[in-house]
């Protein structure tokens, strides 16, 4: 071991080393939840191209000395950065291609009978080369159908009074669209009498979210039955948005060349009028 992680309801994750390389263990005492996450991890990695979750590495059960029994797993350690620095840091464009990025991972999962559950930025993350979205904790991680039992009130259409905690795509697609509402706004903010109105206003307001906003708004009130049909509304916004960019760069183009072309064409009219009045008077 050579350092702590972090902690959560299911256990704690520790840094250590396995075979030469850097890797994650979680150990928790609760056995039943640690066989879940480590089915979840199993699944992922049957994903061809898998990039959902961390790999899984090992798994085996530790006693310890006064008697209480532990499970533990190794898996993949992940290094990067988190989705909210790296989208301030390159800019808003960057939203667009991880919302992508998320939701072809998501529509994996969910092909795969899962729904991530407790998705928040604290569980996502960008590691480069090229920069990608990474899950780094599968904890909340629930069968399709189930309820959901681990959570993170923010990013729980439950607590915003949209919807309830059963374990479906929608779920998970209220959460994303919160994860990049809480981008934009860090510090958060309580539901209040109106929650749906204040989200959809915050929505409006963030800058960066507004050329996905109607799909995002869309995702918050359950309207997607599958992530891989918000995806392709999604790629239609990116689409339309890149093409009017383009137009409007075309546009700005034209003005600054239209001076040039304005004076070359006079020029040209008074060199056409000299000529002919050189004809008339020969």
């Amino acid at each position: 071991m050579k350092r702590k992680l972090g902690a959560g309801a299911i256990g704690s994750v520790y840094l250590c080393e396995a075979n030469g390389k850097l890797a994650a263990l979680k150990i928790s005492d609760k056995r039943s939840s640690m066989t879940v996450e480590v089915n979840v991890l199993r699944s992922l990695g049957k994903v061809q191209g898998n990039r959902l979750g961390p790999s899984l590495l090992d798994v085996d059960d530790w006693t310890a000395p006064i008697g209480t029994k532990y499970s533990f797993y190794v898996m993949e350690y992940l290094q990067g950065e988190s989705m909210a620095s790296y989208i301030h840091r390159h800019g808003k464009e960057w939203a667009g291609v991880f919302m992508v990025q998320l939701l072809e991972d998501l529509e994996q999962l969910h092909q795969q009978g899962w729904v991530f559950g407790d998705l928040k930025l604290d569980n996502l993350l960008i590691v480069s080369s090229p920069p990608r979205v990474r899950w780094v904790d599968v904890g909340g991680t629930t069968q399709t159908g189930r309820a959901i039992k681990e959570y993170t009130e923010f990013y729980d259409r439950g607590y915003w009074e949209m919807g309830s905690r059963r374990a479906e795509p929608s779920y998970d697609l209220f959460a994303f669209t919160m994860a990049f509402i809480h981008v934009y706004y860090p510090k958060r903010f309580v539901k209040g009498s109106q929650p749906e109105k204040l989200l959809f206003r915050k929505l409006d307001e963030a800058r960066g979210l507004r050329p996905y906003r109607n799909v995002l708004k869309k995702a918050l009130a359950g309207k997607y039955a599958s992530s891989s049909q918000m995806k392709r509304e999604m790629l239609q916004v990116i689409h339309d948005t890149q093409k009017k960019k383009q137009k409007t760069r075309k546009q700005i183009q034209q003005e600054k060349e239209a001076p040039f072309l304005l004076e070359a064409g006079g020029i040209s009219i008074l060199a056409g009028a000299y000529y002919l009045i050189s004809l008339l008077f020969q």
